[in-house]
């Protein structure tokens, strides 16, 4: 091998020319690995370290999230274990003070006690919730009631949010026995629906003899108040009120209901039928849906004939 510089012969294994002492081959030099050769050549208990630190991060999202769902939850929570535990001490006031308005308006202690005992949880052992959901100034539970006797019954509740506090909007214990999943609501026996026409026409009458349907308005659905206010009931009815007829007779009359009561896809129980006044019968046909824990009316018709 010839040195550049000054042309002497060395041997070919010589870095250094012997004469002058010229570098006659450069250091191999050796390139930084690239980031592919590093992360493989790492040692395995890195790699695994790395895994789990990714892990651990995905793990603690989820955590603070469903920390964070029974924190805004709390609240109806809070509310549901309220109303059962006055339940339990067989407090019904205490009970409906956890009732939204509008509830506590249309079902009063006799009626909270007779749903609770119809639905098995008057004898409420502990309550335990499975889904919890909140939008706004909504929300909603999931669970089961745990009865002294032991028996579990499922329950869903809706919530309001009024005057800063939550208030049970609605209680829904599913029907018991064989049911299709699209089936609509169970209609009430016969007897419930000779009650509902009874009641619904006698608070029709008292409204109507006192030239104000204030009364009236108070018992109907939700549905109802929010779309007709009492002046716009009032108005409606004018007619009824004006006539001066003795409504009152009909208190003293059984209602025939005329057709099997049906229930249409949007839930509604239509009642039709008549009292067997003389010598003209009072037609009528109720309409009602299921709020709270009644069915409730949506709709109200009468004629003579």
């Amino acid at each position: 091998m010839f040195c550049s510089k000054c042309g002497h012969e060395n041997d070919n294994n010589s870095y250094f020319c012997s004469s002058c002492g010229n570098p006659l081959k450069k250091e191999a030099s050796v390139a930084p690995p690239s980031a592919t050769t590093d992360m493989l050549s790492l040692p395995k208990r890195l790699l695994k370290n790395k895994w789990f630190k990714i892990l651990g991060g995905v793990v603690a999202v989820i955590l603070l999230a469903v920390i964070a769902a029974f924190y805004f939850t709390s609240g109806i929570v809070d509310a549901a274990d309220g109303f059962f535990k006055a339940v339990k001490e067989q407090d019904l006031a205490k009970a409906r003070s956890y009732l939204s308005e509008d509830f506590r308006a249309g079902t009063d202690e006799n009626a909270l006690a007779d749903f609770l005992s119809k639905s098995a949880i008057l004898n409420v052992k502990e309550c335990s919730w499975s889904n919890r959901q909140m939008s706004g100034d909504r929300g909603e539970l999931e669970g089961s009631v745990k009865t002294e006797t032991g028996g579990v019954v499922p329950i869903k509740m809706m919530f309001v949010k009024e005057n800063g506090n939550w208030k049970i909007y609605a209680i829904r214990k599913p029907a018991t026995g064989l049911q299709s999943e699209s089936s609509p609501p169970t209609a009430p026996s016969k007897s419930a629906q000779v009650a509902l026409v009874k009641q619904s026409t006698h608070d029709f009458i008292v409204s109507i003899n006192k030239k104000d349907m204030g009364h009236f308005r108070n018992t109907v659905s939700r549905l109802w108040k929010k779309q007709h206010s009492t002046t716009q009931l009032n108005q409606a009815f004018k007619a009824i009120m004006d006539a001066d007829a003795n409504w009152a007779l009909l208190d003293s009359y059984e209602p025939v209901l005329a057709d099997e009561a049906t229930i249409n896809q949007d839930g509604v129980l239509i009642l039709t039928g008549y009292y067997p006044t003389k010598p003209s019968q009072v037609h009528f046909e109720q309409k009602y849906i299921y709020e709270g824990l009644t069915w409730k009316l949506l709709g109200f018709n009468i004629k003579v004939k």
